[in-house]
């Protein structure tokens, strides 16, 4: 069993998932920035090591940020009304500077956070807004608050094992990184096996234009 110092398997299957079903979210996806993909790889290995964690292939790295619903719940016009009430939306923010980490360790993983956390709460917002102008804002999936921004860099895969080790592990990487996001992006993910996977709907970036 896990307790506050021990890991917790973080593929246990929430309410309404399972194997072949997928879901529509905004994620902000870090395949545009190198030095994170450098440090995953760089610590990746000796998470691996510990038998407790399952590290996330780079192409896979991402930033959780708000959910939409279930493919069978949500039409095709409704995702596109939704889309575009977002990208109007997120076209009044800018380029959101933020620094990443250092690496942390929680029952369900590792991840790096992302400060000012303040800063991804504005676009999340601004989601979490183009919903709710589409949907209504009773419709609104996830709570409003409690957001945590992070990169995820390995989930554990069982449940009972020790964080103090994976501690001292990541006490030997403390450094941080500092980038610059630029966009959201819509996608259709899933968890099927074992590792989050997604098909890209649509990318939006922050500000007018943008890449």
């Amino acid at each position: 069993m896990a307790t506050d110092d021990t890991t917790r398997d973080h593929w246990w299957w929430r309410p309404g998932w399972h194997v072949g079903r997928s879901f529509y979210t905004w994620h902000i996806l870090v395949d545009d920035q190198p030095a994170v993909h450098e440090f995953a790889k760089h610590l990746q290995p000796e998470l691996q090591a510990t038998g407790a964690l399952g590290p996330i292939p780079v192409e896979w790295l991402h930033m959780t940020m708000q959910g939409v619903g279930f493919t069978d719940e949500v039409s095709q016009e409704i995702l596109d009304q939704i889309a575009a009430a977002v990208a109007e939306r997120l076209a009044q923010l800018g380029p959101v500077p933020v620094t990443l980490g250092p690496p942390v360790v929680d029952a369900e993983g590792v991840n790096l956070p992302v400060h000012p956390a303040e800063a991804v709460d504005r676009v999340r917002r601004a989601v979490r807004d183009g919903i709710a102008a589409v949907c209504g804002t009773d419709q609104v999936p996830e709570a409003e608050t409690g957001f945590r921004p992070h990169v995820s860099l390995a989930y554990s895969h069982a449940g009972g094992f020790p964080l103090a080790p994976i501690r001292d592990i990541l006490a030997r990487h403390a450094a941080t990184i500092s980038t610059v996001l630029k966009r959201a992006t819509l996608i259709d993910i899933n968890r099927d096996n074992r590792v989050y996977q997604w098909q890209i709907i649509r990318r939006v970036p922050f500000g007018p234009g943008g890449p």
